[in-house]
């Protein structure tokens, strides 16, 4: 009937034309007399993902990183027979149902494949805690053979009665648990080092690798995060190095074999301008990573100026990075407010687009015109402004225009805002171009205001309290700080001495459980949240 994305555990995609293009999936599973959900993960086999990847190199698009990358934004495609030929993958694992007609878990899986819904080929029942283990030992050696990622086996108590008695902890099921491999290490020469910008004009070393097999895939590059990681590897141009995939997807230099370095190898330079506009870094004190100081005129920084504008937290528009890098190449945006000008024949005209997919990208860029103020104050991309901290920007102020007129102290008499956010708030609203900017954005539509109706408050009862949510719940996150805010209560997004109550949910983070405890932080539940605003 459905197919579903998780999403962030309460709302998720409806991505049902999409997975119906999976030629494993069959469309009709004949009669079935009840109802079920059943559950799994969509993959993209490494034979695939090469592919893909060298249609993309010949097409002088970007690359995906990996292949969890490709098959999740695969699945967010706008055009079903573009997804089919991308070659995802399925295998199902988990049946759910009020009625459902089997004792164990073995035997709803068993049932699954028998209608012809695809199952893991390597699952395996054991009879004894030895048997798991042998299992683990044989599959640390045999993953590697696989033709697509793991990191690990899970395990499963498979009588679903004694799954019911044993259930959940906040964070996981008690009667499943995960047994992660050892990461799998290669050694491979140097060969040399690129750096990238990144959004907020963060540089990023990226090394550049003699190709070698890893985790079933050749990797080619590795992040060296900063200037002061190099110096601590004390890495070189030629040295060998020692490269291994955090959780078997991003890979990682984790050392030097300095027994193999050549009498010639050379200390890498770290670049004092900018690799894209050649514009001088700066590095602060108290910052590990140097930073293009071009914000308005860096083209690596402008382009992940967009791809932050349209995310789901901010604007909540329709496309993703791949579209636009397209619509940056063709010259159609170089302003966030050109995206409101765009048409469909631009859109048309590009490689690969339809009409129904110009349309529903329109119809999402009309949908961000009514997106409220706070959130349209966090797609700006201020520097330091969150997404908790501009909605408490939003309510303080009311309004863009009152905060480009505040004064520092104005700023800073507002909760959370602190030297170095109020200074970055005077900086980008000293900028002329900034404030055209903001002036095309109230043009084309834009709330630049906060709804009065929004302000209103349910109750007082919250008054005075810091709250920290974690977790999973009922409604979504953001709902649920509204709550908050609307009886009076303020949100905050790390716990500490000042913080009234941790709200935990399904899964909450286990650092701030940890955190809560140490320092004696009331810790409840959604529902206790509720009986406090009775």
């Amino acid at each position: 009937m459905r197919a579903l994305t998780r999403g962030d555990g309460t709302w998720g995609d409806d991505v049902t034309a999409n997975v119906l293009t999976i030629a494993s999936i069959p469309g009709n599973l004949g009669p079935v007399p009840f109802d079920f959900e059943i559950r799994g993960e969509i993959y993209l086999p490494f034979a695939d993902l090469d592919r893909l990847n060298a249609e993309r190199e010949d097409q002088e698009l970007p690359l995906f990183a990996n292949a969890r990358n490709a098959a999740a934004g695969s699945l967010k495609l706008t055009d079903p027979a573009e997804v089919s030929r991308r070659g995802l993958q399925c295998v199902l694992y988990h049946i759910l149902g009020d009625s459902l007609p089997f004792s164990t878990h073995s035997q709803a899986i068993d049932w699954a494949a028998s209608k012809g819904l695809p199952t893991s080929q390597y699952s395996r029942l054991a009879d004894s805690l030895d048997e798991a283990v042998k299992y683990i030992g044989e599959w640390d050696v045999r993953r590697s053979s696989l033709p697509f990622a793991t990191d690990g086996i899970v395990i499963k108590v498979n009588e679903l009665d004694l799954q019911k008695r044993l259930g959940f902890t906040a964070k996981s099921p008690r009667w499943a648990t995960a047994y992660k491999f050892k990461p799998e290490q290669a050694l491979t020469p140097l060969l040399s080092i690129d750096y990238q910008v990144g959004r907020t004009g963060a540089v990023t070393p990226v090394a550049n690798l003699k190709p070698v097999l890893l985790s079933g895939t050749m990797v080619k590059r590795a992040s060296l995060h900063n200037a002061d990681q190099m110096e601590l590897l004390d890495i070189r141009i030629g040295d060998s190095v020692w490269v291994e995939k955090g959780g078997e997807i991003i890979p990682k230099i984790t050392g030097v074999e300095l027994s193999k370095r050549p009498a010639d190898a050379q200390k890498p330079v770290f670049p004092a301008l900018c690799p894209d506009c050649g514009t001088p870094l700066v590095r602060t004190e108290d910052q590990a990573r140097h930073f293009c100081p071009n914000t308005d005129g860096c083209p690596t920084q402008k382009k992940a100026g967009f791809v932050h504008f349209i995310g789901r937290k901010a604007m909540n528009i329709l496309c993703g990075e791949a579209t636009i890098e397209q619509l940056w190449n063709e010259g159609f945006i170089r302003e966030l407010c050109d995206l409101y000008f765009l048409s469909e024949e631009q859109l048309i005209s590009l490689e690969g687009w339809q009409k129904r997919s110009a349309e529903r990208l329109l119809e999402s860029i009309e949908k961000s015109r009514k997106v409220p103020f706070g959130s349209v104050l966090f797609a700006l991309g201020i520097r330091h402004i969150g997404e908790t901290t501009a909605k408490q920007l939003a309510a303080h102020f009311g309004s863009i225009d009152a905060i480009a007129a505040a004064s520092r102290e104005e700023l800073l008499s507002v909760d959370e805002v602190g030297d170095t956010l109020a200074d970055s708030i005077l900086e980008y609203f000293a900028s002329e171009s900034h404030r055209q900017l903001i002036e095309k954005l109230r043009i084309a539509g834009l709330q630049m205001s906060v709804d009065p109706a929004s302000l209103r408050r349910d109750s007082s009862k919250l008054e005075g309290c810091v709250i920290v949510v974690s977790g999973n719940f009922s409604i979504s996150r953001e709902e649920l700080k509204e709550l908050i805010a609307k009886n009076g209560g303020k949100c905050t997004g790390s716990v500490s001495s000042n913080t009234t109550y941790l709200v935990a949910g399904e899964k909450p983070g286990p650092e701030k459980i940890k955190k809560a405890e140490k320092l004696g932080v009331r810790i409840i539940s959604e529902e206790e949240l509720n009986n406090i605003l009775l």
